[in-house]
């Protein structure tokens, strides 16, 4: 096999896991999307009625456990992880911040933007929560699942770019 062809190969099988691991990540992300905006919903105009952050708080918490969940055995499963405790931290640290990213637009919105209607609570929480996003899959990849991809998977890559 000639260099060009290796290296078309490698970069054929990157393209190919990272496409995976994005498309698993929605997945998640799309579950743990319904959950959080669901569950904020529920709780804004509910049992929380009124207390935005509160809300928006525990939807997050609950939306991040089912978030790890998925991202720890499905999404990112193929890579070398750390010790369970470790993965955990950093994983909530970074939803932490996606969180506080979220948040941050969310009040911005009502607060100082004056959008409180039900319809702009909605629309400002989700443009958070995709900004949110954007910053977690980088930091997920990045920091959190960052581990070695396993032998397995990498030669499966490698050999299913391979083929025509």
């Amino acid at each position: 096999m000639s260099l060009v062809d290796r290296i078309s190969s490698y970069l054929r099988a990157t393209v190919d896991r990272v496409w995976r691991e994005a498309a698993k990540f929605g997945v998640v992300g799309a579950i743990a999307f319904v959950i959080d905006v669901g569950g904020f919903n529920l709780l804004y105009h509910g049992p929380l009625a009124g207390r935005l952050t509160s809300s928006r708080v525990v939807s997050g918490v609950i939306a991040t456990l089912v978030a790890w969940l998925g991202n720890r055995f499905w999404t990112f499963r193929h890579r070398a992880n750390r010790k369970v405790h470790h993965e955990a931290l950093l994983f909530f640290l970074v939803n932490g911040v996606g969180l506080l990213i979220g948040l941050g637009w969310l009040n911005l919105t009502f607060n100082v933007l004056g959008l409180t209607s039900a319809l702009w609570v909605n629309l400002n929480n989700v443009f958070g929560i995709g900004l949110a996003t954007l910053f977690r899959f980088w930091a997920y990849r990045r920091f959190v699942f960052a581990g070695e991809l396993e032998a397995d998977a990498t030669s499966a890559d490698t050999d299913a770019a391979a083929r025509p």
